[in-house]
């Protein structure tokens, strides 16, 4: 039996090799794709941090002939992952939030008001095309001036690859990990796509987060499972926990 990793690439390798060294068998199926899009910043524009929510945003500033000039910024990253790869990146004043847009505005708020980010100061947010929440209208409400850039985008792949769909039809797979929203709905037009949906959703859910959760629930999946926080090691733990019963 087999773990279904739907993260896109390569965030996917990264779970599947903990998996493994954890004794399972994984099979990968990226429902998204990173598409970095191109953007402009104002050379003469003086930013007092930057906000990543996802170290796809790092990507996407690989390449950009501004990207040293960021570099002594401080940064706000939604949660640890996107912080590692904050620094990897080369950026040196790095904060991590708990692992969601509740805790990173939180963060940005209590900066300004413990002063390590001046009041005035513009905020440069590397967004997706497509975000979750509207992060820069509410900082902007509570007197924040942020400039959005938007610096990639996420794709949903056209179908799950054969050798997952043969996998449901074989009933070899016994669960699913879903880490975003976006995810969740890609893998259920994948799914119906592939002609799997009944033998895909009748496996445990996991999920990062109860609005991830609720998206499979709609669906019709009857085991759906939470993690405990908006991190990898607590949907890992939700796997064990969903895992557990059929181990018996």
């Amino acid at each position: 039996m087999a773990v279904l990793v739907t993260r896109p690439e390569p965030d996917n390798e990264a779970t599947a090799a903990v998996l493994r060294a954890r004794g399972l068998e994984v099979l990968l199926s990226p429902v998204l794709r990173f598409e970095a899009v191109a953007f402009e910043m104002d050379p003469d524009e003086r930013y007092g941090a930057v906000v990543v929510t996802s170290g796809n945003a790092l990507r996407a500033l690989a390449a950009h002939p501004a990207r040293e000039s960021l570099l002594k910024l401080a940064v706000f990253a939604v949660g640890r992952h996107t912080a590692e790869a904050a620094r990897q990146a080369g950026f040196q004043d790095v904060v991590a939030a708990g692992g969601d847009a509740v805790a990173l505005r939180a963060l940005i708020i209590k900066s300004v008001r413990t002063k390590p980010l001046a009041k005035g100061a513009r905020i440069l947010y590397l967004a997706a095309a497509d975000r979750s929440c509207d992060l820069a209208g509410e900082l902007g409400a509570r007197g924040l001036a942020v400039v959005t850039a938007t610096c990639y985008r996420m794709t949903p792949v056209a179908s799950l690859s054969r050798e997952v769909c043969d996998a449901f039809a074989a009933h070899r797979i016994s669960a699913v990990l879903h880490y975003s929203r976006r995810s969740a709905r890609a893998f259920l037009d994948a799914v119906r796509i592939g002609g799997v949906e009944i033998s895909a959703l009748a496996v445990p859910q996991c999920c990062i987060s109860g609005t991830v959760a609720s998206i499979l629930r709609d669906a019709g999946a009857p085991h759906v499972v939470v993690a405990r926080a908006p991190a990898e090691n607590a949907v890992l733990e939700a796997l064990d926990c969903a895992l557990r019963p059929l181990s018996r």
